[in-house]
């Protein structure tokens, strides 16, 4: 389209250009290119069949007025998708499909003023969604307080696995606690239930709403309690690290969690090889897991919880009898490492770092564990790149007649 600037016109001229304007204005919106011609058909369109996808190569038409080229087709579930590729490249990637069949698509190029070519229609037959192996792989468990869901998601795809129980209508429902997840692989425990026998229905769903079948199964939950803290003494063995003055090893279970005056600090001057904490639980206890709140740092009037002294990579070590300190003679509990949902850098927390961190977190005890009596919290590394500790309060949860 060629444009001419005058800096001289006519009152005539003036007007129009008036009119022009009040015609803009007035709502009259038309693409800003000419051209109700329809562009060419798209060719050599060639077929690659993937999980739940598939992809086009394909030649755009020789049309200079091209924008985008768009492939149009509906999914097993009746959703209907449209998906749009730039000009500036030969290939597209269809997604959200079962793979239960084969499926027609029509791609169309449409230029600069949105009129679409004749479409072509070709046939896709993508392999089953992710979802269906991931299926195949899925257990259910039980586990303290609930029941413990594992399954193999090698692609990394975005899932739900969808854990029901009947309502009062006595259909199935998912529970507010179901899985989302792209974890490649998924452990998780859902908690929080009677200890008597109870049926589950468990599905996998992805994000184009594909579900599985489902696999139903009985569950009784193992029975878990609060370890009450005021049985809990701290314990100082030879190799522990050196505490920070008025900060003792009780404060970890003294009920405070923001705190400063209720929080635990190792020395960040002591030359250690590890910084080591041990206290007595009261009686020998099967474990289902550690609550932990690392401490929050008060920082220009927001609270940091992935900085300085909180722990970012550390274990949990068990015994039944006190020994000088040397861990070969307690059993490795656990080994953890806390990741910043953000993934900002270091002193740069949002919402979501807090909305994961101001409760505290769960750290699990594998089910095979032996019950133990005394803890140990070893912490290998912390946000600032040291070793020392800074922990508002730990909650020791597991079932003392297991």
């Amino acid at each position: 389209m060629k444009r001419i600037v005058k800096y001289g016109f006519t009152v005539l001229g003036f007007f129009t250009i008036l009119s022009i304007v009040g015609c803009a204005e007035d709502g009259n919106h038309e693409p800003l290119e000419g051209g109700s011609t329809p562009p060419g058909e798209v060719s050599n369109i060639s077929i690659e069949n993937l999980s739940g996808k598939a992809r086009l190569t394909y030649t755009a038409p020789a049309d200079e007025n091209l924008l985008y080229i768009v492939a149009e087709y509906t999914l097993e579930n009746g959703r209907e998708m449209e998906v749009k590729s730039s000009y500036y490249t030969n290939s597209m990637l269809l997604e959200g499909f079962a793979g239960l069949k084969e499926i027609d698509v029509d791609v169309y190029a449409v230029n600069r003023s949105e009129v679409k070519s004749k479409p072509v229609t070709i046939t896709v037959k993508p392999e089953k969604a992710a979802i269906y192996d991931i299926k195949e792989s899925l257990t259910a468990q039980t586990d303290f307080g609930g029941l413990r869901i594992r399954a193999q998601n090698p692609d990394t795809e975005d899932i739900a696995i969808l854990v029901m129980q009947k309502n009062e209508q006595g259909d199935f429902e998912p529970l507010p606690n179901s899985i989302y997840t792209s974890a490649s692989e998924v452990d998780q425990a859902l908690r929080g239930f009677d200890t008597v026998s109870q049926e589950f229905a468990i599905a996998v769903r992805d994000r184009w709403l594909n579900v599985t079948d489902t696999l139903f199964t009985t569950i009784k939950p193992l029975y878990e309690k609060l370890m009450p803290r005021s049985q809990f003494v701290g314990v100082n063995l030879p190799n522990d690290a050196e505490v920070i003055c008025c900060y003792p090893v009780s404060n970890l279970f003294d009920g405070v969690t923001l705190e400063y005056w209720g929080s635990y600090f190792t020395s960040r001057t002591i030359d250690t090889e590890d910084h080591l904490v041990t206290w007595d639980i009261g009686e020998t206890t099967k474990l289902s897991r550690l609550h932990i709140w690392n401490f929050s740092e008060p920082i220009g009037g927001q609270r940091l919880y992935y900085y300085l002294g909180a722990m970012k990579h550390f274990r949990i070590w068990g015994a039944n009898e006190l020994n000088d300190g040397d861990l070969s003679g307690w059993t490795l509990l656990g080994e953890y490492e806390v990741v910043k949902p953000s993934g900002l850098p270091y002193a740069q927390e949002n919402n979501d770092d807090l909305v994961a961190a101001r409760d505290g977190a769960d750290y699990e005890i594998p089910l095979d564990a032996p019950a133990v009596r005394y803890l140990r919290i070893q912490c290998l590394e912390n946000w600032a790149g040291g070793e020392f500790m800074a922990v508002s309060e730990v909650q020791v949860f597991g079932n003392p007649n297991f």
